[in-house]
């Protein structure tokens, strides 16, 4: 098998199962109690949250553990929004092709009377800091724009729409699930105030994830009950997971680098081998995007169909999102940067994990060519384009 769907998630590290079970067997207590059991489990609660914390450049006390992205995306949004309307500001910014986490969450604060801005994100993908500038108003009281996108790994200029926010006196969310573990990412460096993360996208587990808030922001609870996480978030903490995540998070910190740049050689030559396909195209900025991630169209076929065909082959890819494989509607982000719905029908994302080969991106290549093929040999539309019925768009 070949796994290429690591934006869906990763494989848990050894490191990170080690120390998972570990702490099942051995150290199990509550956090919360006060005898030595408990205190134990309490220590290393801490440890994972200094350790997260010095990743991304933050203060342990701005780290708060959630079940994941999601939730962390909702806290970070409702909190913010909160706050602005204390100030009578009711005004956000985000962008078109963020997660539905994030844009489900504003179309939510729409219906209690918030006014959202969208930004455009171009063909290739990436938010314009002078647009973004532009669409500021007095009662913006919230930027939610994610590091690097889910489905075609466009990484945006998030220190440049950071520093301006900083300027503006606005508060900046962004959703990092994509982006921590693999690339850089430092709070201070880059003015974020909120930032949302998820171990299970950097070989931790699922259900596992952490919000950073920046000190002085005061939270809204989406949960209610217990003191837990310095009464920001009530349930019992999930010490063994939370601590694989950590393990996860700073093994892939300490290897990110030569992981970048590894990947980086290995998607050129995959990108190079797919373009040789008729009617193709790259979706995104070719540099400015995940060392991992290729996400391509083919006119004339359907993105599902590639999927299957592919599965056969030992193949595990996808046609975009994880959280939307199930829908028949194209892709949101692709319509975003401008793909017709039926191009954006006919997408495929492949993303790598570390230790993708040669030998596997060549079958890859030579795999995806075969089935396109395949599928357009029969494509009533592929005849209708060939025939010179209907005009090429790719």
């Amino acid at each position: 098998m070949i796994y290429a769907d690591n934006a869906a998630t990763t494989k848990m590290s050894d490191a990170a199962i080690h120390t998972m079970v570990s702490l099942m067997e051995e150290t199990w207590g509550n956090p919360s109690s006060l005898y030595a059991h408990g205190q134990r489990a309490k220590e290393v609660l801490e440890q994972a949250r200094a350790d997260v914390a010095s990743v991304i450049g933050a203060s342990p006390r701005e780290i708060l553990f959630t079940s994941g992205g999601s939730e962390a995306d909702n806290q970070a949004i409702r909190s913010a929004a909160a706050l602005g309307l204390a100030k009578g500001k009711k005004h956000i910014i985000s962008s078109a092709f963020e997660h539905h986490a994030v844009l489900h969450t504003l179309s939510a604060l729409e219906k209690e009377g918030f006014a959202v801005t969208l930004l455009d994100v171009h063909e290739d993908g990436l938010v314009r800091p002078e647009e973004f500038r532009d669409a500021i108003r007095e009662d913006t009281c919230l930027v939610t724009i994610m590091y690097a996108n889910n489905e075609i790994g466009t990484i945006q200029p998030i220190r440049e729409i950071g520093a301006i926010c900083r300027e503006k006196n606005v508060l900046f969310h962004v959703d990092a699930v994509q982006a921590v573990g693999h690339i850089p990412v430092n709070v201070e460096n880059d003015s974020i105030d909120l930032l949302s993360a998820s171990a299970h996208k950097f070989h931790g587990p699922k259900g596992v994830g952490f919000l950073y808030a920046r000190k002085g922001i005061r939270l809204k609870n989406l949960i209610e009950g217990g003191a837990q996480e310095a009464g920001r978030r009530a349930g019992t903490e999930n010490v063994p997971g939370i601590a694989a995540m950590a393990a996860a998070l700073t093994e892939s910190a300490a290897h990110m680098a030569e992981h970048a740049d590894r990947l980086i050689k290995m998607r050129t030559r995959l990108i190079a081998g797919l373009r040789e396909i008729p009617h193709s195209a790259l979706n995104g900025d070719e540099t400015h995007r995940l060392p991992g991630n290729v996400n391509f169209c083919f006119e004339g076929i359907e993105g599902e169909s590639l999927l299957l065909l592919l599965d056969d082959k030992g193949i595990c890819a996808s046609s975009g999102s994880a959280c939307t494989s199930g829908s028949l509607d194209p892709s949101h982000v692709l319509l975003a940067i401008g793909r017709i719905h039926d191009v954006a029908h006919g997408s495929l994302r492949l993303s790598l994990g570390e230790d993708v080969t040669e030998e596997e991106v060549d079958t890859m290549i030579a795999s995806v060519k075969e089935v396109v093929a395949y599928l357009r040999s029969f494509s009533p539309v592929w005849r209708d384009l060939m025939a010179g019925r209907k005009d090429f768009i790719l």
